[in-house]
Formats: C-alpha cells, structure tokens, sequence
C-alpha cells in the first residue's frame, strides 16, 4: 500500500467484510463477520480502495429515528494517513445525515483533533472496562420483587421505549439486529409483570461484549449483568456512560480493569438528546 495516490470513495457492502476484517485489525479492532453485518444492515459504510482495489479506510454513519445518528469504525490505514481520507469519510457520513438531525461520535484520541475541526464538541465520556478472570461475578440479588428472563421477540416493542428514554432516540432497527445477533438477552420484570429495564450480551472475537443494558437502577443492572454474563469463561467488555458511579465501584470490586475512557462527541447540538439515567451499557462505541 505504498502508492500514494488518492484511494476513491466508494459505498461498501457485505462483500467487503473481509477488508474491513483486515483493516480493523491493523488498529487492533475486534470486529468480526457478524458485527459487521449488524453495521452494514442498520447503516451506511463508506470506504477508500486504492489502485489495487483493497480497502484502506473506512467509517460508517447510523442513522437513528428521532432526529439523532452515530458516525463510528473511522480508520485509516497506516500506509495512507496524511491524504486527507479521515476528512474525506467524516464529511461523507455528515453530509448523509438530515441537517436537522444531531449526530454523535465516542471518539479515539488520534481522532479527536479532526473531528473538533468539523464542529464536533466533547459532552460526556464512556469508561471502557474489560475483565480477565474466569470467575463468576459476584453480587446481592437485585430484589425479590423483580424476576431476570430470557427476552422474547414480543418483548422487543417494551424494551425500545426504554431504550429511547435511555438514550434519547429511538433505535428500533438496531435493537431488532442486536437480538439477532446476541449470544444472550435478558429483561427485568417487576411484580406485576411489567418490563422494566433489558441486556444483551454480544461475542466478539476476543470479548464478550455486555450492553446495551438498561436498567432503573445500580442494583438491578449489576443483576443483569451477572446473569448476562453467567457461565462465561473467557474476557468480558462493557462501556459504560458517565454518572453510573455505583456500577463503576460494583465493576472495580468484580476485577474489571479501566482499559480506556474515551470522550464522547456531538455535532449539530449543543447537548445529547435527554436521557433518563437508566443507561449502564452502551452496545458498541459504533452505536453509541
């Protein structure tokens, strides 16, 4: 990849999974086929391929229905920084998001600059944690007026309401795909049998990844995150948003380690969208 002409743009697909399996992990990214799906079926991946059609860049834009959509996977291959294609991707994802429409990124350090430069502003932060040790998560049960159960299809309607309230949008499309795609769902009812918060648990090439979970409150997300997690023997991950002190002291006490804390990024607003508290886990930095 030394021909240091400029790469076209061009609008991946599904055909393309395997180049952007390789292009992730040159920057250590853990995506897999199956992840890659879920972005390419919810949202738009633009990428670079130079003369030799391989892929030296990409970045993908998820549009979400109540005037939000996250930008996230921006790379750009070692051997083609410095031609402008991070601009490059960043205005072809803005550019296909409605102008009224705020759009949010969790970006990496490097990537910061550039983004700041296209009128993004910093607004909160995610605190990425990731657990090694094979043994169980340890905690009090949440309440004995609430009951943890596999999530079912019909189930799906009640946990997008609260994934809205939770986020600030609703991401229908992507909660749909998430269900499909992940190795464990689960929902909390309470004593009258009402859905009150949900989680899904993704497996990735090295971590299982938690989130998104809901929950009303500390004591049942750390709950569902045991019971997400439950006979698991390898790595576990989960990001979790600012303000959530008392899941962050459950999962120092539980051996996961502070791997990162990236800042999360806004444009076309001054603020998130409001958000009830009720958010533990994100699902990916990609979908904020």
């Amino acid at each position: 990849m030394l021909n240091q002409t400029i790469p076209l743009l061009h609008v991946l697909s599904e055909l393309d999974i395997p180049g952007l399996i390789e292009l992730s992990s040159s920057v250590e990214w853990d995506y897999n086929a199956e992840e890659l799906r879920t972005v390419l079926a919810i949202g738009t991946v633009y990428g670079h391929k130079n003369e030799a059609n391989q892929l030296v860049s990409c970045a993908a834009v998820i549009p979400y229905e109540d005037q939000l959509a996250t930008i996230g996977m921006v790379i750009v291959h070692s051997s083609c920084r410095g031609l402008g294609l991070g601009r490059s991707l960043m205005k072809a994802c803005m550019e296909a998001v409605p102008l009224d429409s705020a759009i949010m990124l969790i970006a990496t350090k490097e990537g910061q600059p550039l983004y700041e430069s296209m009128g993004f502003v910093t607004v909160d932060t995610i605190h990425k944690s990731i657990r090694k040790n094979v043994s169980p998560l340890t905690n009090e049960p949440a309440s004995e007026f609430v009951d943890i159960v596999p999530m079912k299809e019909s189930d799906l309607t009640a946990a997008i309401e609260l994934d809205a309230l939770a986020v600030g949008s609703k991401r229908s499309a992507f909660l749909y795909t998430r269900m499909q795609q992940a190795k464990t769902c689960l929902v909390i009812k309470d004593q009258e049998g009402t859905i009150v918060g949900f989680g899904f648990a993704v497996q990735g090439p090295i971590n299982l990844v938690a989130g998104p979970i809901v929950a009303r409150n500390s004591a049942e997300a750390t709950s569902l995150l045991c019971k997400l997690t439950e006979g698991h023997e390898g790595h576990i991950r989960i990001d979790v948003p600012d303000g959530q002190e008392d899941f962050l002291r459950f999962l120092a006490q539980n051996e996961f380690e502070k791997a990162s804390q990236p800042p999360v990024m806004i444009a076309r607003a001054n603020s998130l969208p409001p958000r009830s508290g009720h958010y533990f886990g994100i699902g990916a930095q990609i979908f904020g």
